[in-house]
């Protein structure tokens, strides 16, 4: 390699995602580039376009573990109702948001932007079943507004409080989001 030439290709395929966590969260997916994104790393954007095809399939990786669990808890949500729902969707949501506080904060104020990419498109259909075990899947407005508000602010927070430590957060959200839903029997 010549001196002060930039490396051709980053060693590793982390480096690169390692990176883009970082610039998604300083100026947001939309505000980052993927010439952004190799300039971090100190590489072309010919080479982070051999590892990812394009910025969206590196977000799909970086949300991938996150994802995952997140598809784990709507099979889990699956045949409960009332108040049972509400304590599954609950608990569930809030593991998942607190051992992912760092995916939630990537997205902060562009989840609905990306929900319109086809690499997320399924994530609408179970925020939409998440939402109504919440409620209990009740039809009354003012358990759907609930449960909406519970979430976001759930995801706010662990966004927000990425400092406090797990074993803190997680009984205040729980006990948050208990008082917050009404019961549904």
């Amino acid at each position: 390699m010549l001196v002060g030439m930039a490396r051709a290709v980053p060693e590793t395929h982390g480096e690169i995602l390692a990176a883009a966590a970082r610039r998604f969260a300083v100026t947001g997916y939309k505000g980052t580039s993927l010439q952004d994104i190799a300039r971090e790393v100190g590489c072309s954007k010919a080479a982070v376009l051999y590892h990812f095809a394009n910025k969206e399939t590196l977000l799909a990786e970086l949300m991938a573990p996150a994802i995952a669990v997140f598809q784990a808890l709507d099979e889990r949500m699956a045949g409960h109702t009332g108040p049972d729902a509400q304590r599954v969707a609950a608990e569930g949501f809030v593991d998942l948001a607190v051992r992912f506080r760092r995916e939630i904060a990537l997205l902060r104020g562009e989840f609905a932007d990306l929900l319109q990419q086809p690499a997320f498109a399924h994530i609408q259909q179970i925020s939409e079943r998440l939402i109504a075990a919440f409620a209990g899947h009740s039809d009354r407005p003012a358990a759907r507004i609930a449960a909406l508000v519970v979430l976001a602010g759930i995801a706010e927070a662990c966004a927000e409080f990425a400092d406090v430590p797990d074993e803190e957060l997680r009984p205040a959200l729980l006990a948050v989001a208990r008082r917050a839903l009404e019961p549904t029997d």
